[in-house]
């Protein structure tokens, strides 16, 4: 009997084992998918039409001067910046800015600055770094479901102890 419980303790420790070495690995080619995020933004079939000038960069800036917000928005500089946030977000979800913005915090300053209020002309991203406009006042409790999530490991390893 107790050469059963001594094996089937192994067992258990074997695959808890097996289990964190899965996922504690990281990615061996994350350089590879950063680099990728930022061809994004020096892709041609993208960003054709927009000005260099009011392009936004990898440091999170977009730089329009207040009287060219109507041709930046009416034009295709927003088109094109929306599609390179898209083409950001879509390789790598969790992608900051060299300021420190999320791909959420620009396109919130793209929507401020484009939008008919008193932040019209207004592309200051850094101004706008954790701001959400559907909060309105309820930061803390909405806006950080990809902090909640628990990872699948962990339930797979409490669903196992709970069958012993």
């Amino acid at each position: 009997m107790s050469c059963i419980l001594s094996l089937k303790c192994w067992c258990i420790f074997l695959a808890v084992l097996c289990l964190f070495t899965t996922c504690c690995m990281s990615d061996s080619n994350a350089a590879g998918i950063i680099a990728t995020a930022m061809a994004c933004f020096n892709d041609q079939a993208v960003y054709s039409s927009c000005q260099e000038s009011y392009r936004l960069n990898a440091q999170g800036t977009i730089n329009v001067p207040r009287e060219a917000t109507d041709a930046y928005c009416g034009g295709p500089c927003l088109t094109e910046t929306k599609l390179v946030l898209s083409c950001v977000d879509n390789i790598l979800y969790s992608f900051r800015f060299y300021n420190g913005a999320s791909v959420r915090d620009v396109r919130y300053t793209l929507d401020a600055g484009c939008g008919h209020s008193g932040r019209r002309g207004d592309f200051n991203v850094a101004e706008h770094l954790d701001d959400d406009p559907y909060s309105y006042g309820y930061d803390h409790y909405y806006g950080h479901g990809n902090k909640l999530t628990v990872p699948v490991y962990l339930l797979m390893l409490v669903s196992f102890v709970l069958l012993l």
